[in-house]
């Protein structure tokens, strides 16, 4: 019979072990950090019904569904979280407390082409609050400090949150005359970064959007409005009482701003930045971009906002929040391929392998079984192999520690304990053996999985 050759599709990311573990590490700091700050896990399934996940969705989006039939079913796989949330939120409404924080991180799929960086089947990890009939403000300055939390946590220490809000985008272009004409514009100015100003005004003043050279000249002055926070929205006051609108998101920003040292986000890591658009349609309120300062070229690696009703498609019921999104998977590809995954982390499966030097393993099983008692992961080694391959199985796994127990070690009532680091080995009783692989691994600092380059 002939074999099939081996593949895995184009778009769909598979880890050896070693970055799997960094990966998991990555995840598993995620929900920590999310849990901080009281948000409850949630899962919801990967297939929907496609009436239901398709609800609100149409264009580029609905392309990009994977959608399939089984029997009777019309099905979809999810294409986001939110989309999710929604119906969830909906759904179980009666039996939540609101504010309701959630988290989640789960794969989402996506049949948009394949490359550099992006992925079909992609980890996305969410936070979001979804208050009932209202939410307050500063929900929307909290965020920040999650962000910031969750990236000095991973050892991510050179970003920056951009923040702005829409409200004032949407108020500024409502003093031009302009709000017809506001996503076309939105969408021009964005390709700021790449193209310069001067294209960016010829676009506007094209006939495709057809502005006057003296409304172009006004948003590219506002836009590029930049300093110290204090600085813009000093800048922005110059603008006020023009448009209520635009008031009102000046007061929001200036809530957010106000508590965020309060929250605890240094001042280097958070800026003021009015070309911060995001979704225009979807966000209403504070919107957020996070860059990597010493990449900018990788684009935002986690961004978010506040929307004023999550389950419109699915009920009456008035539901605003506010969330951030981070795509896990490609920030991992980005920060493996930047090599910024910290190599120093211990990816062994276990911190210590046990290696019975004698036929009865009676007492290396005894042994194992205490180390991981006492929290420690230990791996048994029984196979009949030569001590040289088992050295080697050892070596090939990066266990930190390996333990030697012999026909003396026994006698002794004590193991040979390796540092396979360092090539140091002594002769301890259990409990040292604890209290020495416990201490190593504290003070290791090895835990992270990011660790920058030094400029």
């Amino acid at each position: 019979m002939a074999k099939q050759k081996p593949r895995t599709l184009s778009g769909f990311m598979e880890l050896l072990p070693a970055p799997q573990t960094q990966f998991e590490r990555m995840a598993e700091l995620l929900r920590r950090s999310y849990a901080l700050y009281g948000f409850t896990p949630l899962d919801t399934p990967i297939i929907e019904a496609s009436e239901v996940l398709l609800a609100k969705a149409g264009g580029e989006t609905e392309k990009q569904i994977y959608r399939f039939s089984k029997g009777d079913s019309d099905l979809s796989l999810r294409f986001d979280l939110t989309v999710p949330l929604a119906k969830y939120v909906a759904l179980h409404y009666a039996d939540l407390s609101f504010p309701f924080r959630r988290f989640q991180i789960g794969k989402v799929y996506r049949g948009e082409r394949a490359q550099r960086g992006r992925f079909r089947e992609f980890y996305q990890a969410d936070i979001d609050v979804i208050g009932d009939g209202k939410l307050d403000i500063v929900n929307e300055a909290e965020i920040p400090a999650i962000i910031y939390q969750t990236f000095t946590t991973l050892g991510l220490n050179r970003f920056q949150i951009r923040v702005n809000n829409r409200k004032i985008l949407n108020g500024f272009y409502a003093m031009l005359g302009l709000s017809d004409r506001a996503g076309d514009v939105m969408r021009t100015v964005d390709k700021l970064p790449k193209i310069g100003a001067g294209k960016v005004r010829d676009m506007l003043t094209g006939e495709e959007i057809g502005l006057t050279g003296g409304q172009a000249d006004e948003i590219l002055k506002f836009i590029s409005i930049t300093g110290s926070n204090n600085d813009v929205l000093s800048a922005l006051e110059e603008y006020k009482g023009r448009h209520e609108l635009f008031d009102q998101g000046l007061d929001e920003l200036n809530t957010v701003v106000k508590y965020l040292s309060a929250f605890g986000v240094p001042g280097e890591y958070f800026a003021v930045d009015l070309t911060i658009a995001r979704g225009l349609d979807y966000y209403t309120g504070t919107v957020y971009e996070t860059f990597m300062t010493s990449h900018p070229e990788i684009g935002s690696i986690c961004s978010g906002g506040r929307y004023d009703n999550l389950s419109e498609y699915y009920t009456d019921k008035q539901l605003p929040g506010v969330g951030i999104s981070i795509g896990l998977t490609r920030l991992f590809y980005v920060l493996e391929e930047q090599g910024c995954l910290n190599d120093d982390m211990i990816t062994a499966p276990a911190d210590v392998l046990v290696l019975p030097m004698t036929e009865d393993l009676s007492p290396a099983i005894a042994l194992a079984t205490q180390l991981r008692a006492a929290g420690i992961r230990t791996q048994l080694y029984t196979e009949q192999k030569k001590f040289k391959q088992k050295m080697s199985y050892a070596d090939k796994l990066g266990v930190p520690y390996i333990l030697l127990l012999g026909e003396d070690e026994i006698t002794q009532g004590k193991a040979s304990l390796k540092d396979m680091r360092s090539g140091e080995q002594e002769l301890l009783d259990t409990g040292e053996i604890i209290d020495r692989v416990r201490l190593s691994l504290a003070n290791s600092g090895a835990q992270r999985p990011i660790r920058e380059k030094e400029e």
